[in-house]
């Protein structure tokens, strides 16, 4: 392959990756932590009591993991919006990862069954494999080990039967 077509493949590898995470975020908003967590908090006074932190929307922490933080405690006020976003996010890394997978495998298998030029097939490919890498990372954190087992065993039985395949039809 000459440095020209390697270019075109990184070139190709890199906005196919910059369509399928732009793509995905058209159709799924991903949610922003100012939506949830505002700044009203600041500028508050300290609040040093379980009753003023509750009715000002906040919760109570008496400890800070094992150790008291103060005879008194501390007051989070973003404890719920947190929580509120992180569930939005979890949400939306769910949808990013369903949709992620199944269309960098296809990407993956455009660029191996239907691009005869090696820079264009091996530049979508990549860019397939990006797609999935975004969709898993999205949403690891989230999943469990079961589930990640599966969807990575699921992947590697795809890619190993589309070069299988790609490679019987060469010849």
């Amino acid at each position: 392959m000459s440095f020209k077509n390697f270019i075109f493949g990184f070139a190709i590898f890199v906005v196919t990756i910059i369509v399928a995470i732009t793509g995905i975020n058209a159709i799924y908003h991903a949610p922003e932590y100012n939506d949830f967590c505002n700044d009203t908090q600041i500028g508050q006074p300290y609040i040093n009591n379980s009753v003023d932190c509750t009715s000002a929307g906040g919760v109570w922490n008496a400890n800070y993991g094992s150790k008291p933080v103060s005879e008194e405690g501390y007051c989070d006020l973003y404890f719920k919006c947190n929580q509120e976003f992180e569930k939005a996010n979890k949400l939306y890394s769910k949808k990013a990862f369903y949709t992620a997978i199944p269309l960098g495998v296809i990407i993956i298998a455009v660029g191996a069954l239907l691009f005869g030029l090696e820079a264009v097939g091996a530049g979508l490919m990549a860019g397939g494999v990006g797609a999935i890498v975004f969709g898993i990372t999205s949403y690891w954190r989230y999943s469990e080990n079961w589930m990640r087992f599966i969807v990575s065993l699921m992947g590697l039985i795809a890619l190993i039967f589309v070069a299988y395949w790609f490679n019987r039809k060469r010849k």
